[in-house]
């Protein structure tokens, strides 16, 4: 006698075919987009997703930084998805033209935007020596390679010593748009400030007129002295005697703000001989941009950048 055969659907299968496929999109940049259809974590996605690699290659993608989930790197293997976010996977000659770059590292990039994490020491525009590398001429290298008519700009920049999160649009219609209505469109800006000596207060508001001099010095003034108001805020994280981790938040974006008024204070950034610091425990400035949030120019969508707290900086307020 014939068995007959079950109409009961093969739900296994369907689970699978819905976590593999999705809604798929192949990007300019070579990494390919999946829309998650059902809850799952991110290891067991990419290993029904990545069919022609064994569970060890999928691992090191993973590893490498390869892949993202609604545009942010992730490297968890037990990263929760949910219906509706997207994962990004990252082609290997992708990752190879990123691992080409010294000094830096993109944090998220789409067809209006790239934002990286910079590493202190490395400029962020300009050099006195055509030959030494920038953030802005390795990027600029880096987007020529999908298409030699492509081009990045400058949105603003971190000095030299100080590290974490930068923008950079990539075409001038954004450039302008972003910086034509800066205050409005980032929402916050947080710094990591490693101050030498214990601050007392817990937090606090440093208010003042900074005017530059004819070097590159930066003066503060209780007083109006024609210079530009900034206001700067902060809280205290860690510390001990030698020194204090800050949280700091621009309400505005002068130049060498935090610097100038955590000197203001009587508590200048450790390395920053400029503002009269007497250590340099941890042989750089002691200065990270952590947090950017701001309206994106293209989606209109409010978004996160975030860039970890150096190790260096932690070790010193134990």
């Amino acid at each position: 006698m014939k068995k007959k055969r079950s109409n009961r659907p093969n739900h296994k299968k369907k689970k699978t075919d819905k976590l593999r496929k999705g809604t798929t999109q192949i990007d300019k940049r070579g990494v390919t987009n999946y829309t998650i259809e059902e809850e799952t974590t991110l290891l067991p996605f990419l290993l029904q997703t990545i069919t022609n690699k064994s569970r060890n290659a999928v691992k090191s993608i993973l590893t490498r930084g390869q892949v993202s989930v609604d545009g942010e790197e992730v490297t968890q293997h037990n990263h929760p998805l949910k219906p509706g976010q997207v994962v990004g996977i990252m082609s290997n000659r992708e990752s190879k033209k990123r691992s080409e770059l010294s000094g830096l590292t993109i944090l998220h990039e789409d067809q209006d935007i790239i934002v990286i994490n910079k590493e202190a020491g490395l400029l962020s525009v300009a050099a006195d020596d055509p030959t030494e590398p920038t953030a802005y001429n390795q990027l600029s290298d880096y987007v020529k390679k999908e298409n030699p008519e492509n081009k990045i700009f400058v949105v603003h920049r971190l000095d030299r010593d100080t590290s974490g999160v930068m923008l950079y649009a990539k075409s001038e219609e954004i450039q302008q748009k972003l910086q034509n209505d800066w205050k409005n469109t980032v929402k916050e800006r947080i710094y990591t400030a490693l101050a030498e000596g214990a601050v007392e207060q817990e937090q606090g508001e440093i208010s003042s007129w900074l005017k530059e001099s004819k070097g590159i010095k930066m003066y503060s003034n209780q007083e109006d002295n024609g210079g530009k108001h900034a206001v700067t805020h902060y809280r205290k994280v860690l510390g001990n005697e030698n020194y204090s981790l800050l949280e700091v938040e621009l309400e505005t974006g002068r130049k060498h703000q935090i610097r100038v008024h955590l000197k203001d204070i009587g508590h200048p950034i450790a390395g920053d001989k400029l503002y009269d610091a007497e250590t340099n425990p941890i042989k750089r400035l002691g200065l990270h941009a952590t947090t950017l949030v701001l309206v994106h120019p293209g989606t209109n969508k409010l978004v996160r950048y975030t860039s970890e707290v150096p190790g260096s900086f932690l070790k010193r307020v134990k």
